[in-house]
């Protein structure tokens, strides 16, 4: 009887990443201790360091090998909430512990106590006109992306259209750039997604990425249109249906 109990608490813990990106939920997520070697948590109060244990053990081993590779510590804001789901407002995603936000503002331009809860954002863009600050995207910030990127559960990045042009520019040739996708909005930060995860059959992959680096006609056409992300703070409020498993 014990050893059938034992078995079934450890059957329900099992954690799993269940539905879509943008209509899911996690289970027996983990979450992100709020500083460790190499990074920081910010904006804590608002309870989004949650995460599949792939996301937490990848963003783990990224500050280490960011930290190897002589870069500042990273700021790590958004990943999901402790049960997954919807946020109220500010993303469409991040519902299964699978997604993280990571700035581009390093420990180099320090955030100081009083800014912990509502850090100022270091955006490297003009995002108006999609032109790059000057002096914002420098060899630090591609040696992040390139060691963010080239994991292999890692399955695309989510960056500007702007700074991926700038990617292309100085790496069009490294097999990671494809997975930098242009998105609106990621002036100041990045977006990683993971792979569904072993041991999460209802977890729904995306599609695959295209092949190639993504440097040609794609990308030329979100610098031609520039869209934008409207101005004010979105709350998302027609988004599908959640899993059934995701109920109660």
């Amino acid at each position: 009887m014990l050893i059938a109990t034992l078995l079934l608490l450890g059957a329900t813990a099992q954690p799993e990443a269940i539905g879509g990106y943008a209509g899911g939920c996690l289970k027996n997520g983990m979450a992100l201790p709020l500083n460790g070697p190499g990074y920081q948590v910010i904006r804590s109060k608002r309870l989004r360091y949650y995460g599949h244990p792939d996301l937490i053990d990848y963003l783990k081993g990224l500050a280490s090998r960011t930290r190897m590779a002589g870069l500042p510590d990273l700021y790590i804001a958004d990943l999901a909430m402790s049960r997954g789901g919807p946020f109220r407002s500010g993303h469409r995603s991040h519902q299964t512990g699978l997604d993280a936000d990571i700035w581009f503002r390093m420990a180099n331009q320090p955030i100081q106590r009083w800014e912990q809860d509502a850090p100022k954002e270091w955006a490297l863009i003009d995002e108006p006109s999609y032109r790059v600050l000057p002096g914002r995207f420098g060899p630090q910030q591609l040696t992040l992306l390139r060691l963010a990127a080239q994991p292999a559960e890692v399955t695309r990045i989510f960056i500007n259209p702007a700074l991926k042009a700038e990617v292309c520019k100085r790496s069009p040739d490294e097999p990671w750039v494809g997975k930098l996708r242009p998105w609106v909005g990621h002036f100041s930060h990045f977006h990683v997604r993971l792979r569904c995860p072993a041991g999460s059959p209802d977890c729904q992959p995306q599609a695959p990425i295209p092949p190639g680096n993504g440097c040609g006609a794609e990308l030329a056409s979100w610098l031609k249109d520039k869209p934008q992300l409207p101005r004010v703070s979105v709350t998302y409020r027609n988004l599908p249906p959640l899993p059934r498993r995701c109920e109660g």
